[in-house]
Order: structure tokens, then C-alpha cells, then sequence
């Protein structure tokens, strides 16, 4: 009997090489460090179809450490520097390592390890270090912080909270931009922004609200990305959003290696990969693509400051 594998050998292949797009874009939001290859290889690949610019993000102090030195080496790299929501209940809490970690320890996969509790003064240290790496030229956001409900449960809640607040704070005394993961939590993400006011220039990364709350964002002036998901079947809320989100906030990432588009969902992503949901936005707004590119690509300048 054949195995999975062989009755599937394309299910872990790259996907092709899109139609290149007229216009180039930038994606707003990718984790090149989780991705095979090289970074050299991956540009060259998406500068091939018109994405000639990447934000690499940051989700540990490692990772983030990671961000600024490439953006430092590569013109087409800009980066952003945090701890993702699900890494501050790790840091205070502990974390035992291995791939199923306990809902109140952030829950899902961290590179870091298995670590020991480090209780407020651990987080307070690596809140430091992002704030060093914040004030670094090349990196042009704090994020991605925020706020995750799926994955980190009550236990969890007070630390993720209290590093999204502190991640707003850097964000705002460097001028930089805030990338925001909001997971299952909309209504307390916009509560967070509310009570602390958000920075001039704020990001929903990979939008998954509705129509209802992308009014919302436009109201307040945030930055909406749309990702892969965009694509699936089951995802009309968020072409739905799409359809009203003002153009003028609107961005596209591919939050690669994850969130690939269809036809290639469950395939690696990476950013060559843009031009595919570009394409999918585009039929949903009733525009052609070049309009759209060319509004992305000043929208994301716009929103990092580069």
C-alpha cells in the first residue's frame, strides 16, 4: 500500500512562480526565519514577481534580535521587533518545552524551549531588550504583539495584557509602527488601544474581523493586512471586510511560512507568493490589479515609514 507521501508527493512542494505583478508591492508581514532557504534566495524569488520588499517580524527576543540584524543587511528587509502574545505568558510562567504547552503558558510551539518561571521581572527584561532593538533605524515596528484568546487561557491573561500595554508605550516614545496579532480577542484589542491610546501608525496583521469591526479600524485610522485566508472557502467575513475597508488602509502580507492561498493552502508560503492573494483581493474590491498594487505599495511605505 502506498504511503500518505507517495500518494501526495506535491503536499509539502513549493508552490510555482505566479504571473509576475505590473507593479511592485511590499509584504507587510513574514517570518523569513521559519522559512527553508536562504533570505538571499527568498528576495530574489519575490523581487521576481514584484515583491520587492519584505517586513521580517519578530515574535521573541531571539527572533527579533534576528529581524534587525537582517533588515541591517538587506535593503529589501525591513524589521519588526516584540514578543508575540503568546510568548509573555511563556516568559512569566514558564514553559515546558516540546509542542503542546498548557493554555496558560501561551499554549502552541516556541522556539525558546523549555524555560523555568521568570515571573514580572523575567518579562520586564525582555520588554528592555525589544525597547533596545526598537530604537535601531532599520526596524520600523514594535510587533507582533497584541492579544491571543485561542491560545493562551485565563492563567495567561494578565501577562499578555501587560505586555501588549508596555509593547504600545515602545511603540509610541520611538515613532514607530505597532503590528498587532489579534487572536480570538477583538474586543479587548480595541479596548487596549482605546484606554491606551494607539500610535500614529497601528496594524491589524493578518485581519480576521468583520465587516462590522473593519468600520471600526477605518474610523480610527488602522491599518488593516489581509493575508492568505482570504482565499479559503470559509472565509467570507474577511472578504467581506475587505469590500469596505478603506483602500487607503489597506495592506497585504503573507505571515509566510503559514496562511498559504489557495489552490496551494496547506503548501509552503512564502513571499513570491503575494501576487496570488493580490490577484484574490483585487476581483473582491471589483478593481484591477495594477490600482490596487499601486495603493498597497504607498499604503505599507506609508504605514512603516520607509
Amino acid at each position: 500500500m502506498p504511503s500518505s507521501a507517495s500518494a501526495d508527493p506535491g503536499k509539502n512542494a513549493a508552490p510555482p512562480l505566479p504571473e509576475p505583478l505590473r507593479v511592485p508591492v511590499a509584504d507587510s508581514h513574514t517570518h523569513l526565519d521559519m522559512q527553508s532557504g536562504t533570505v538571499g534566495d527568498a528576495l530574489a524569488k519575490a523581487a521576481s514577481v514584484g515583491v520587492t520588499t519584505v517586513v521580517q517580524v519578530g515574535c521573541d527576543v531571539k527572533g527579533s534580535r534576528w529581524a534587525a540584524e537582517t533588515a541591517a543587511t538587506y535593503d529589501a528587509v525591513h524589521a519588526t521587533v516584540a514578543l508575540h502574545p503568546n510568548e509573555a505568558p511563556r516568559i512569566v510562567l514558564g514553559d515546558p518545552g516540546g509542542t503542546s504547552q498548557p493554555p496558560g503558558a501561551g499554549g502552541g510551539w516556541s522556539r525558546q524551549g523549555a524555560r523555568r518561571p521568570g515571573g514580572d521581572a523575567a518579562l520586564d527584561d525582555a520588554l528592555a531588550e525589544i525597547d533596545r532593538l526598537a530604537a535601531l533605524p532599520h526596524v520600523k515596528g514594535v510587533g507582533e504583539t497584541g492579544l491571543d484568546h485561542f491560545r493562551t487561557g485565563p492563567e495567561g491573561k494578565e501577562a499578555q495584557e501587560r505586555s501588549f500595554r508596555a509593547h504600545i508605550e515602545i511603540a509610541k516614545r520611538h515613532g514607530k509602527a505597532l503590528v498587532i496579532h489579534d487572536r480570538d480577542a477583538h474586543a479587548d484589542v480595541l479596548r487596549v488601544l482605546a484606554e491606551e491610546g494607539a500610535p500614529e501608525r497601528t496594524v491589524f496583521h493578518c485581519y480576521s474581523g468583520d465587516a462590522d469591526m473593519a468600520e471600526v479600524c477605518a474610523r480610527a485610522g488602522y491599518f488593516m493586512s489581509f493575508a492568505g485566508n482570504m482565499t479559503f472557502k470559509n472565509a467570507q467575513p474577511l472578504r467581506d471586510a475587505l469590500a469596505v475597508a478603506p483602500l487607503e488602509l489597506v495592506l497585504v502580507e503573507t505571515d509566510a511560512p503559514f496562511l498559504t492561498p489557495a489552490p496551494y493552502r496547506g503548501r509552503p508560503n512564502a513571499p513570491y507568493l503575494i501576487p496570488v492573494t493580490v490577484r484574490a483581493m483585487a476581483a473582491v474590491r471589483g478593481i484591477d490589479e495594477d490600482t490596487l498594487a499601486t495603493s498597497i505599495s504607498a499604503n505599507t511605505a506609508r504605514a512603516f515609514d520607509y
